[in-house]
């Protein structure tokens, strides 16, 4: 049982996804620490506010801080911004450069019949609903 563990742990993809999770724990907290230290004082301050985290509002004696709310909101678009641009993009690009994803849309397999409007096979020389001649494709 203890060797059916280790070689669990011990493969690659759980290592990978380990090594991935911590990095992403490093990642998330270095830009909530950019976002409550230097985003939010920066638009607190073109807003008059010294800071998002103190922003509250009162209905019935119950408090609700909002202001976190912003914090995290901001921290997630800036996580989610940098991985679409750093890992989204350049691999989206490198898998068309080698050809592994389809560079364009592709191409309809059927069309229109000028007659009836059915649709059609796109290699179709005559209509199957109304029997008119097509022109070829």
């Amino acid at each position: 049982m203890l060797s059916d563990f280790k070689k669990f742990v011990l493969r690659g993809n759980v290592v990978d996804l380990a090594v991935a999770v911590v990095v992403g724990v490093a990642f998330t907290a270095m830009i909530t620490a950019f976002v409550a230290d230097l985003i939010t004082p920066l638009i607190a301050a073109i807003f008059g506010k010294p800071s998002f985290s103190s922003l509250t509002f009162t209905i019935n004696h119950s408090q609700f801080k909002y202001g976190s709310f912003l914090n995290a909101l901001l921290s997630f678009l800036i996580v989610a911004t940098v991985v679409f641009f750093a890992v989204v993009v350049p691999l989206t690009a490198l898998m068309r450069r080698l050809n592994v994803l389809p560079s364009e849309e592709p191409k309809p397999e059927t069309r229109e019949c000028p007659e009836c409007l059915s649709d059609i096979p796109v290699a179709a020389h005559r209509c199957a609903y109304c029997t008119s001649e097509v022109a070829p494709a």
